[in-house]
């Protein structure tokens, strides 16, 4: 009986939705009875919520605050990532322009002597590296290999007081030395008469004389032009273009044969900045009676 008013049932409700408001009112009814069944697990969920401990608390703001240390570790490493690929980058597109073969090579250590502009490289006779070799940054030229040994190599940078190279006003083809001071990035350019042609703000580059610098490399700018009335030659200072104390990588330039240049280097021995004001160097720098010596100085000795 039960199972036919139950199937009269389902068949109405089916075609007609007869049922369907006394379906809704049922409901309606056991609602409270639902939320009541449920009751002992919601209360229980809601107590373990509120009822946790100090202890947890603190343990998950421990790992928390871990988390976060972590994270800006990450994102300082990210941080100096980016930096270094784009000082990288500014390396190649110099390398790139100077159309030369090069070798990036990563600064190991400095000279802590204050009388002395030394630096070590990571790359040595091994990779080719030679004495008198030139070294650049994105900026110009930084100095040039004084020591090898097969797998480092020792720099003087031009700021070094035993460091000279011959340069070239590049407004008007002067000729001058450029003589390391001793200090950060500051050079003197020694013998210029007080009515030479220079000017502050002009380019120095490379002139290529002495046969240690291929020419046209940037060097350094003019900061100041002193004449002196009472003496035959100006003051004149320049500041280097590269920043020779602020890299991690430098630029190693071939511009010849490095067998065949470290052949003629072991030939030749180099003239000291002393020599070159002197003129008693086999090659000279002449410009309106200036004699200088155009080749690069010496290992200064320990």
């Amino acid at each position: 009986m039960f199972i036919v008013l139950s199937t009269l049932f389902m068949a109405m409700d089916h075609h007609q939705q007869h049922l369907q408001t006394f379906r809704a009112a049922i409901s309606t009814l056991l609602f409270p009875l639902q939320q009541l069944i449920n009751a002992p697990s919601s209360s229980q969920q809601w107590l373990s919520e509120k009822l946790m401990t100090r202890q947890q608390l603190q343990e998950d703001n421990t790992r928390l605050k871990e988390q976060e240390l972590l994270l800006r570790v990450q994102l300082q490493k990210l941080d100096t990532l980016q930096i270094e690929n784009i000082r990288l980058r500014q390396l190649l597109d110099s390398a790139r322009r100077i159309g030369e073969r090069v070798l990036i090579a990563e600064i190991m250590s400095v000279d802590l002597n204050p009388f002395s502009r030394q630096i070590v490289l990571s790359k040595g006779s091994q990779h080719g590296v030679y004495t008198g070799q030139p070294i650049i940054d994105a900026g110009g030229v930084m100095g040039q290999i004084i020591k090898t040994s097969p797998f480092s190599s020792i720099a003087m940078i031009i700021s070094d007081p035993d460091h000279a190279v011959p340069v070239t006003v590049n407004r008007n083809g002067l000729r001058a030395i450029a003589i390391g001071t001793g200090t950060s990035a500051e050079l003197n350019l020694p013998h210029l008469p007080n009515n030479a042609d220079i000017m502050q703000g002009d380019l120095l580059v490379t002139s290529g004389l002495g046969g240690r610098f291929p020419p046209g490399y940037p060097v350094a700018r003019i900061t100041n032009v002193i004449p002196q009335p009472s003496a035959p030659f100006a003051k004149v200072t320049a500041l280097a273009i590269a920043k020779l104390d602020h890299n991690q990588e430098v630029l190693l330039v071939w511009r010849n044969d490095p067998i065949q240049t470290a052949e003629k280097e072991d030939q030749t021995e180099p003239c000291t900045t002393v020599e070159q004001a002197e003129g008693v160097c086999d090659e000279f720098v002449d410009d309106e009676n200036i004699n200088h010596n155009a080749q690069t100085p010496s290992e200064p000795n320990p």
